[in-house]
């Protein structure tokens, strides 16, 4: 079985080989093929799994181009998981909305409709490849912001592309671990978009734990999201959010954090990124063991404003692991195998929140086989949850417009109408600062 990575020279493959690596069942993945634009980090990432792969018998056969076209043809699988603009771009989104006391993280207000306003048009040429060099293929969108991006292709690439997310795995095994109950056991009620979901109960043989885990303050408090949002507000809630929502909730916190800090998530990142590439060139440097270093550094400075403005201390231990790849690879597995499974994907809606129409992408649990995801119905969302959910895809359909028109309106719109963008006056200036600093927004006009 053909696995492509589009992104393959992106930091985070090793972890989606390892996971490979680790499948010895009948019909797994046998040959990997790298795409990136950048063959100085498509050379550095093929030399860690060549390290990685060492010893490992039966190893996935790994080789990279830069041709996107030779990429996709006899693909089984593709996964996208590329950023346009790279890490400056990232680090451009933030200080461009921060500047107009905004916040701009990538995938949440103003940085996140940047990043979608460049990201749309390439992963829609994409798409369109894909439909004609491997109609047959099932494409997992890992690009963010997932939920839009995956959207974008759908048009295209109808229900064969699925959008994943590790956010909500993670903070479904969170719950399940306080309660101490086993993850694989429980049935996570969660639902919502990309980055705005809410879990409002946990299952295990049938009987929902969360109101247990509610009722103590003790137990709530003990763990990343009680910790991050407070136990009277998740008690206030009812329902567990999703880590990203602490951006809705304590915006302007969040601001004030990021504006203070010594430097941004995106420009943090791209010094980081740009030092273990860097060290790459050597052709001494031990290669799985930078990466792995930089990976640790990594994973314990997510979200560490967020953790600082709520007082919330260190990342746990058992958080520092990543999940996305397993995601990824349990998604393939239930596709390529029939192996039926239950994940939480980014999917078309078809009837399942009666608020939003059949095509629009939402964050909820599947049961995955041969066919593909099918979302599971969900109980309708409150109130408070409902209006967040729709001002949001709101915004994203305006992204999608000024993405396929051109048009400076609609972008202009995008940003005013999102709730964490206070004026039309900023939404407008953002378009004018965003416009400057990235080429691949040339096309607004």
């Amino acid at each position: 079985m053909r696995l492509t990575i589009l992104g393959g020279g992106g930091f985070r493959v090793p972890l989606v080989y390892g996971a490979l690596l680790a499948d010895h069942a009948e019909g797994r993945v046998t040959h990997v093929v790298l795409h990136d634009l950048d063959a100085g980090r498509l050379s550095a990432v093929t030399r860690v799994l060549t390290e990685q792969a060492a010893g490992v018998p039966d190893a996935p056969e790994v080789t990279a181009t830069t041709d996107l076209d030779e990429a996709l043809r006899g693909a089984d699988f593709v996964f996208s998981a590329i950023r346009v603009g790279g890490l400056e771009g990232r680090a451009n989104d933030e200080r461009v909305a921060l500047a107009e006391g905004v916040l701009g993280q990538e995938t949440v207000g103003a940085g996140g409709i940047a990043y979608g306003l460049r990201t749309v048009p390439v992963a829609v040429d994409i798409a369109r490849r894909v439909a004609r060099l491997a109609p047959e293929a099932w494409v997992i969108n890992f690009t963010n912001p997932a939920g839009l991006v995956t959207e974008a292709m759908s048009r295209h690439l109808g229900d064969r592309v699925i959008g994943i997310c590790d956010s909500p795995v993670g903070l479904g095994r969170r719950i399940a671990r306080v309660l101490g109950a086993n993850p694989k056991e429980a049935w996570i009620d969660y639902v919502g978009l990309n980055h705005l979901g809410w879990v409002r109960g946990l299952r295990v043989a049938g009987r929902d734990e969360l109101p247990r885990l509610l009722a103590d303050p003790d137990l709530l408090g003990s763990f990343e999201e009680g910790k991050l949002f407070g136990t009277d507000w998740l008690r206030s809630l009812g329902a567990i959010p999703n880590e990203y929502l602490h951006y809705y909730y304590f915006n302007r916190e969040a601001v004030r954090a990021y504006q203070q800090a010594e430097k941004t998530r995106g420009a943090f990142l791209h010094e980081q990124q740009a030092r273990f590439y860097a060290e790459m060139r050597n052709p001494e440097a031990p290669a799985w063991k930078v990466w792995d270093d930089t990976r640790a550094e990594r994973e314990a400075t997510y979200m560490a404003e967020n953790r600082e403005t709520a007082g919330a201390g260190e990342r746990d231990e058992d958080d520092l692991s990543g999940g996305y790849e397993k995601v990824a690879l349990a998604l393939m597995r239930a596709i390529a195998r029939d192996e039926r499974t239950t994940l939480i994907l980014n999917v078309r809606n078809q009837h399942t929140l009666s608020v939003l129409d059949t095509d629009a992408v939402i964050e909820v649990p599947c049961l995955v086989d041969a066919n593909g995801a099918h979302p599971v119905t969900v109980d309708p969302l409150p109130d408070h949850a409902t209006g967040l959910v729709c001002a949001v895809k709101a915004v994203e359909r305006e992204v999608l417009a000024a993405a396929d028109s051109g048009s400076r309106a609609s972008a202009v719109k995008a940003f005013a109408l999102h709730p964490l963008v206070d004026s039309v006056n900023v939404a407008r200036r953002l378009v004018d600062g965003y416009t400057a600093v990235h080429p691949g927004l040339a096309y607004l006009k």
